[in-house]
């Protein structure tokens, strides 16, 4: 596998420092939940489209996929628009908190796909620092949960927005190994944006006739949490494990309630200072201790080699 250009980790970072402002560009947009991912997802290909003007041989590349990875990105493009519906129809019903703190619990999903799809293994102290992290993000949310109602509605479509969004990251784990970054998401976005415009078609929402703020919205969705969130994140998967990357995530609740407080004037409550606290404890034990666990792996597997 060729070497990283730049720091894989560093990047990580500011992918998660990106993705925080989604909660936020959504959150401020007054149309539907599906438009919104919609252009997103639309202005996103837009945007990544003059890469192939600057990355030679993509054009050649995607043209000569095989069936059985064109599959795979179909497969992860509608999980990514299945993500996405998901999260942002479900910040219409419950509070940002509630919502992003359900939609980062995706370590969980992703811990058991790479266990059984890519047999990693984790350290018990990488496992607890996963553990303290989600039990971070609930502290985070506690004051926000709602019983009942349509709150508990919206709880449920960010979780199974966590499922989804796990779902991708795993098979782009699998295809990003195969093809380059410009290539996989450009397949990518243009099958989520498809989707998730078929999916207004069928349902009746209008696309035109939307404030100029909106518009204003859906390019930064597009510019910052996905070109400079997902994208990246895409690109770091090539090295760094889906458990990982979903770990890394968590720290998404921290960003989000920060800027919740600078850009919506929400408070920062003292619950949110103590659980922001426990989850980079939480991801610093994952982390120390995922590596440990990847080279004890390494070490068992050399002694059962034979002289």
């Amino acid at each position: 596998m060729d070497k990283p250009v730049f720091p894989p980790y560093l990047a990580l970072l500011i992918g998660v420092v990106s993705i925080s402002f989604s909660a936020i560009f959504v959150k401020l947009a007054s149309a539907p939940a599906p438009v919104i991912a919609t252009y997103r997802l639309l202005f996103s290909v837009l945007l990544t489209l003059p890469m192939l003007f600057f990355a030679k041989g993509v054009g050649k590349e995607i043209a000569g996929i095989s069936r059985k990875v064109w599959l795979l990105s179909l497969l992860s493009g509608a999980f990514l628009a299945g993500h996405f519906l998901l999260w942002f129809e479900s910040l219409r019903f419950t509070s940002v908190a509630s919502s992003t703190v359900l939609v980062t619990l995706q370590p969980l999903f992703a811990f058991i796909g790479g266990f059984f799809l890519f047999g990693e293994r984790l350290h018990p102290a990488a496992i607890l620092g996963g553990v303290l992290a989600v039990g971070g993000s609930f502290v985070i949310g506690w004051g926000d949960f709602q019983l009942g109602g349509s709150a508990l509605f919206g709880d449920i479509l960010a979780l199974l927005g966590a499922a989804t969004v796990t779902a991708y990251w795993l098979i782009g784990q699998y295809v990003r190994k195969a093809l380059s970054l410009t290539a996989y998401t450009l397949v990518v976005y243009s099958v989520s944006g498809i989707c998730l415009l078929a999916y207004d078609l069928a349902f009746g929402y209008d696309l035109t006739g939307y404030p100029a703020a909106d518009w204003g919205w859906f390019l930064l969705l597009a510019l910052i949490p996905t070109l400079f969130g997902h994208t990246i994140f895409n690109w770091v998967i090539k090295w760094i494990p889906t458990s990982t990357v979903s770990m890394s995530i968590l720290g998404e609740p921290i960003g989000t309630a920060i800027l919740a407080h600078l850009i919506l004037g929400e408070v920062v409550t003292l619950p949110q200072y103590i659980g922001g606290g426990i989850i980079l404890l939480g991801i610093y034990l994952f982390m120390r201790f995922k590596t440990l666990a990847k080279e004890e792996q390494a070490d068992e597997t050399s002694a059962e080699k034979p002289a």
